[in-house]
């Protein structure tokens, strides 16, 4: 079985000058991320692989994820095609894993997440809102027959305040 858990970076801040990539997390998105990982410890599959959009705020987000679950940050992963708005390059990526992982970890941005997990997840979701989990089990052995699987949970910020 693979587990495939989407999490969308936190609320950004809009405030300072600078390019998309290089936007830091507001306040509120620190402290969803951190709320949305602690609620997750529980399900927290110790074995797994975690990669992150280069960005700025996914980067914060899934630091702030590894610090909270315990998972070596020096073994984060930084891939460019997690910086996709459209789910193609995302899905390639999940596509290519080497089938030792089992539990993979994707730090992404909106629109390529929602779309995701309304393809390969079960149950449908409008909108994965900023710090929002989505966690889709699937009865596969390698990543490369990814297809529709069982949405096992959601953990929004709003539901947990």
């Amino acid at each position: 079985m693979k587990r495939l858990v989407f999490v969308r970076h936190g609320k950004s801040s809009w405030e300072y000058e600078v390019g998309d990539k290089d936007r830091p997390l507001k306040e509120r998105g620190v402290r969803d991320a951190y709320l949305v990982a602690d609620a997750y410890k529980l399900h927290y599959p110790e074995d797994c692989q975690m990669i992150s959009s280069p960005a700025n705020r996914a980067l914060h987000t899934a630091v702030i994820f590894g610090r909270v679950l315990k998972f070596p940050v020096e073994q984060l992963q930084i891939n460019s095609a997690c910086y996709d708005f459209s789910g193609e390059e995302v899905l390639r990526l999940i596509k290519q894993q080497a089938d030792a992982v089992n539990n993979l970890f994707i730090f992404g941005h909106n629109y390529a997440l929602t779309s995701l997990v309304n393809s390969l997840g079960d149950l449908y979701i409008e909108n994965v809102p900023t710090a929002g989990l989505v966690e889709i089990q699937f009865d596969i052995l390698q990543w490369n027959a990814i297809s529709e699987g069982k949405t096992a949970f959601q953990l929004f910020p709003k539901h947990l305040k």
